[in-house]
């Protein structure tokens, strides 16, 4: 095998697909990345797969013969990074060999690598349900949801995003057993996301781990100017496929929890906020409240305003007052400061609804101008009087 072929080109795949490198691989090939070479298309193909994600790029390059090899990820990724910018680098596998030469205009380096054979071929659907997603709506979708997931191992399904893609809208959702975000993308234009998510054989519900959305949101990114990315699931695999790349993850078995359940029909109590002013002022307060228990209190009296403190005990306080609009009696509420800036910073619109009935049953905050559109449900801290 014999390709020539950018430095920044090589640079930047290497690194994308050495997330899907297996970091405590259980046989060495995992820690390795796959290199593949076409000389009748002149592209080159480099994968990264630790068995549960599967990450394969691909670009164009001078293939002067073709062939495969797998080569240690960390050290290649080291020495490719530090060639010099732009400059061409030749890569050598000598026939019948494992070992690998590569060459820039400043010197060369000897890797050992292993045969491409012995190297596990990435899960492709064959059957299965294909659609087409919308990169942008996918995105939105996953961005509004995936902070709320759990990072607990224990909870494996809670560890993933749940996505549910209907003939006219997508919806995704995600909880950490103490809040939930739910987004529903599409559902207000109908007719304008119609073809964005042609489903084959009914409604397609899938959860899929955080860690492999992390990537997908990478490639999704890249590719939200193409009109749609394609998706093939089948037997508890998920593939996207876009024009150059392709990620590939297992996804969580099991039934996802009926989080409907868990939101109240009916509220007794509406704030009305100014998002950004509620934000603001949380995260100066969040200075005292993450000093301890992380904890912020929002009190409401008889005003305008909505009395917003935290109290770290032997350091200080912190008190601060933000308009609310609000016609109701007099309550207190307190929340983990932290859950409601992760949620707060998905909501785009200006004002912000928090519902809620009594200090100790779940809150809801909904976006004030398209209030199907996202939901976030978070349980009250109960703190002693």
């Amino acid at each position: 095998m014999e390709i020539i072929c950018k430095q920044n080109e090589l640079n930047n795949a290497i690194q994308l697909v050495s997330k899907a490198v297996a970091s405590r691989p259980t046989h060495p090939i995992l820690a390795n990345i796959l290199l593949t070479a076409d000389q009748g298309t002149n592209k080159i193909s480099v994968t990264g797969f630790d068995l549960n994600l599967g990450i394969q790029t691909s670009f164009d390059g001078t293939v002067k013969n073709s062939g495969a090899i797998t080569i240690p990820s960390k050290l290649l990724s080291e020495i490719v990074n530090k060639l010099p910018n732009e400059t061409p680098v030749t890569l050598e596998v000598e026939e019948n060999s494992d070992n690998i030469l590569i060459k820039s205009d400043r010197g060369s380096f000897n890797l050992k690598g292993i045969p491409s054979d012995e190297y596990p071929n990435l899960p492709f659907v064959e059957s299965g349900t294909s659609l087409d997603i919308d990169p942008s709506s996918f995105l939105k979708a996953l961005k509004s949801t995936i902070f709320a997931s759990s990072n607990d191992d224990s909870k494996q399904l809670l560890t993933g995003v749940n996505f549910t893609f209907k003939p006219n809208y997508l919806e995704s959702a995600s909880t950490d057993g103490h809040r939930l975000a739910v987004a529903l993308i599409g559902k207000e234009e109908q007719i304008e996301h119609k073809e964005n998510f042609s489903l084959n054989d009914g409604d397609l519900s899938v959860t899929i781990p955080t860690r492999s959305l992390r990537e997908i949101e990478k490639l999704v990114s890249l590719r939200s100017s193409e009109n749609s990315i394609k998706l093939f699931y089948d037997k508890g695999q998920v593939v996207f496929i876009s024009s150059s790349q392709i990620i590939t993850t297992r996804t969580l078995e099991g039934t996802y929890p009926n989080y409907s359940q868990l939101i109240p029909d009916t509220f007794s109590k509406t704030l009305n906020f100014n998002t950004k002013k509620l934000i603001d002022a949380l995260e100066r307060i969040a200075v005292l409240a993450d000093q301890q228990s992380s904890v912020v209190k929002i009190k409401l009296d008889n005003t305008d305003l909505a009395h917003i403190s935290a109290d770290a005990q032997d350091i200080g306080n912190a008190n601060e007052s933000i308009p609310v609009s609000y016609d109701g009696e007099d309550f207190n509420i307190a929340f983990n400061v932290r859950y409601l800036l992760e949620g707060l910073k998905v909501i785009a619109s200006e004002n912000v609804l928090l519902k809620c009935n009594i200090a100790t049953t779940p809150a809801v905050f909904v976006p004030e101008d398209n209030l199907n559109s996202f939901t976030y449900l978070v349980m009250p801290v109960q703190v002693r009087s």
